[in-house]
């Protein structure tokens, strides 16, 4: 298992839990805004499992949950048997996904070891190449197959600059009614590639304006917030 860095401690990650944050090297995502560029590609400086399960060990009674993100997790081909090693210490599991492995996601439900997913719905299925660099037809396989097994979940937007009222609208309606859908507010990242600065220093939608998006949207998904 590749994993790149860790955060000892979070309250507002993993909903209702305390917990530590572990990211993941490597993505197949290459998302203009991602606050975690260096993790795309892997930087190659790994943190071993020994040094890990140390500190989840050291941690228990304290720390009740254990968020993993990325890049993106469902990449890991040791990702199962990780989780399971984290369950065995009897802690929650958060999660986090790109959604464009729905297998892996479909195999961590069938091995019971997955408290809370968060997937992303970056933009409309039409622009996903745009804002993404990869196609996004495997997303909504994922979200519909998490709806089917009743396990709590999210799907979450990050409302970049570059998406207009009219595309989430669009997207709101691609997605199947969920549970919960979170509208993140677009932040700058620190590192960003050249070709993208143009994009990167758009103004950003202000928090009133994305609470009027989210109240738009609530037509079509009932549990949209922000």
């Amino acid at each position: 298992m590749l994993i790149e860095g860790i955060v000892k401690s979070s309250l507002i990650d993993f909903p209702k839990t305390l917990s530590c944050i572990l990211f993941t090297s490597i993505c197949n995502f290459d998302c203009f805004y991602c606050h975690n560029r260096d993790l795309i590609k892997g930087s190659g400086s790994i943190i071993s499992e020994d040094e890990i399960f140390s500190f989840l060990k050291k941690r228990q009674g304290l720390l009740d949950g254990v968020v993993i993100t990325g890049g993106e997790p469902t990449l890991q081909k040791d990702l199962i048997p990780f989780m399971s090693k984290i369950k065995a210490l009897g802690y929650k599991i958060k999660l986090d996904t790109n959604g464009s492995k729905p297998e892996v996601v479909k195999n961590v439900l069938e091995e019971n070891l997955c408290d809370y997913f968060a997937v992303d719905y970056k933009a409309p299925q039409d622009r996903y190449f745009e804002i993404c660099s990869f196609p996004g037809t495997k997303v909504l396989e994922t979200i519909n197959i998490l709806l089917e097994s009743n396990v709590d979940f999210e799907a979450r937007t990050t409302v970049v600059p570059q998406l207009t009222l009219e595309d989430l609208i669009t997207m709101a309606k691609e997605l199947p009614k969920l549970p919960k859908y979170v509208l993140n507010k677009y932040v700058k990242p620190k590192k960003f590639l050249e070709k993208d600065m143009e994009r990167i220093n758009a103004k950003p939608y202000s928090p009133d304006e994305i609470k009027e998006m989210a109240n738009v949207l609530r037509k079509y998904q009932p549990y949209v917030i922000t």
